[in-house]
């Protein structure tokens, strides 16, 4: 007979945006450091099979998991909190759902029956959920190591707490099956083994200056009216709530005063699982669970907490680096990218202070001058791409440290091949199918695909690194290191050649050598670019080693600066 899992359901209301991600994280790390087995999973209500073929302008990072998930943002929430892979099988869109439960219409497996929401979509709901729960899904992410966060493997595959974040916000339409399914399991579990924590608003209006409680009792109201009653109630406001406003929401939501929780701004959300230990929310869930003994390991929380410190009080000399981007109006569509260079920078105990630039937007590169490194994330598409050729070129001729990521990658090697060969209108055949020189073109098997979504080539492959290079060095003298992909174009085997002769060193390659994963230039500073997406694979504490390097040499451009402006200012 299997054990029961325990189940943490949280929902939110009044707007989207609370914090929800955060919410679950939070909890989720809390019962890590107490060295119990916890997983993650989020629902997304949208029609989109998944994340793949939505604008991150309009919907935030598209994430990628190990095993080639394009997946809503908040999955590396969870993994960066938890220092964990979370395979693809944990974001459920409503569109899986449908296909799966019409596949099954389709094969005749309901028997001639009518169809319908309850029970065949609700069940398919919770049979995805108990696959994660009860260890079918062998993908749980619980081989990883645990790198000092005390992941509770135990060696089991099974999570003993399975922490289910349902996307949108109570009363959408979308939402509804979604929680109908989630209100069944509680009867079916038993209420022993589910806990629901409705994530809701607390605003405080300058003109009367007082916390207000409508949106949450009004919020709660509709949760009730569709037969969930949450356990907490986790309010999302400026300042902390004071004991009056938690009384009044808890009279008007039917719960403890205790279990109502003040989730109010903070420098950093690392800082939230402390803020809401802080309130009593472990003993609370122990209770309710009617488990007890589970006391927090306190190496665990030494370990986290000195992480925490690292990243929120990282030192006082700052690191100045320009992000050059297709979506910065957006800070949401590069947020693995802003939370790598973070973590680099924690890691030399520098700051890093990072202006998103629309590469649309550069006419004269020259403004770049003042940043001590630029760094160049994933895109696709025609837009901007002029920009980020010439900003890779200012870059190079100006030794200032560069990472390019995916298109980045591609556009340097464009803008060598541009600048240095001279070939007048080399480009990639993704922005100018009619160039003369095709320094990058589509991958071989991408050919023959009609379909655009889930069919990139993603997730984790394994990639050779030369000897003798600064990526062997970069990556600790490794000569294969794993990481995740999401692209469609390639370096083109043609120009290699002529690229290597010119100073371009491609120093690493993927599937037998055909593909190009790493370009470096040796006579510069720092100037790298990776095919893959290293920001995947950063946490807090163990930052991915091409965002370390690039961080550190860009500490020594700004050091270097800073001592050639003291020495200028002796001399006058």
């Amino acid at each position: 007979m299997q054990s029961a899992a325990k189940f943490i359901f949280v929902t939110g209301g009044v707007m989207s945006g609370l914090g929800k991600g955060v919410t679950t994280s939070s909890i989720a790390k809390l019962l890590q450091l107490a060295d119990q087995r916890v997983s993650c999973v989020k629902i997304d209500p949208y029609l989109n099979y998944d994340a793949g073929t939505m604008n991150p302008v309009a919907h935030g990072e598209v994430f990628v998991t190990e095993d080639g998930g394009e997946c809503d943002m908040d999955i590396g929430n969870y993994e960066r909190f938890l220092n964990q892979n979370i395979p693809k099988s944990h974001n459920i869109t409503t569109a899986q759902v449908y296909a799966s439960v019409i596949d099954a219409e389709r094969r005749g497996e309901y028997l001639g029956a009518c169809v319908q929401i309850i029970p065949h979509i609700t069940d398919e709901i919770k049979r995805r959920i108990r696959a994660i729960a009860y260890g079918e899904d062998k993908n749980n992410g619980f081989g990883d190591s645990d790198r000092g966060n005390g992941n509770g493997n135990g060696g089991d595959s099974k999570p003993r707490f399975l922490i289910v974040e349902c996307g949108g916000t109570v009363g959408d339409i979308e939402s509804l099956p979604f929680l109908e399914a989630l209100r069944q399991m509680r009867i079916e579990e038993g209420p022993h083994n589910v806990l629901f924590v409705h994530v809701t608003l607390a605003p405080e209006l300058d003109v009367v200056g007082e916390q207000k409680t409508k949106p949450t009792q009004h919020s709660v109201q509709e949760l009730r009216r569709i037969g969930i009653q949450p356990d907490f109630i986790a309010a999302r406001c400026a300042s902390p709530l004071g004991d009056k406003i938690k009384q009044k929401i808890a009279m008007f939501t039917n719960v403890t005063p205790q279990d109502v929780l003040s989730c109010h701004d903070a420098g950093s959300i690392l800082q939230v699982p402390q803020m809401l230990h802080e309130q009593g929310i472990m003993d609370s869930i122990y209770t309710k669970f009617g488990i007890f003994g589970m006391l927090n390991t306190y190496s665990n929380w030494d370990r986290w907490n000195a992480t925490v410190k690292s990243m929120t009080h990282p030192g006082k000399d700052p690191i100045s680096i320009a992000m050059v981007g297709k979506y910065v109006t957006l800070a949401d569509s590069y947020v693995s990218v802003n939370h790598a260079l973070k973590h680099a920078g924690a890691s030399i105990s520098r700051p890093v202070n990072i202006d998103w630039i629309d590469s649309e937007s550069i006419t004269d590169c020259s403004a770049l001058s003042k940043y001590d490194g630029i760094l160049v994330p994933g895109g696709f598409g025609t837009r901007g791409s002029e920009g980020i050729i010439d900003t890779a070129t200012y870059a190079r001729q100006n030794d200032i440290p560069y990472l390019g990521i995916c298109f980045g990658f591609q556009l340097a090697a464009i803008a060598f091949g541009r600048s240095v060969l001279g070939l007048e209108g080399a480009n990639s055949t993704e922005i100018d199918p009619d160039t003369p020189h095709p320094v990058v073109d589509l991958l071989p098997e991408q050919k023959n695909v009609s379909e655009m979504g889930g069919s990139l080539r993603l997730g984790s492959n394994a990639i050779s690194i030369s000897e003798g290079t600064m990526a062997r060095k970069v990556y600790g003298g490794a000569a294969q290191i794993s990481k995740r992909h999401r692209h469609r174009y390639e370096i083109n085997a043609e120009f290699i050649p002529a690229l290597r002769e010119k100073g371009a060193i491609f120093s690493a390659e993927s599937d037998s050598g055909r593909r190009m994963e790493i370009l470096e230039i040796p006579s510069h500073r720092f100037y790298m670019g990776v095919q893959f997406h290293p920001e995947f694979n950063s946490r807090p504490g163990f930052p991915e080693e091409s965002f370390a390097a690039f961080v550190r040499a860009a500490a020594e451009s700004a050091d270097g600066r800073a001592g050639s402006s003291a020495a200028g200012g002796g001399a006058a």
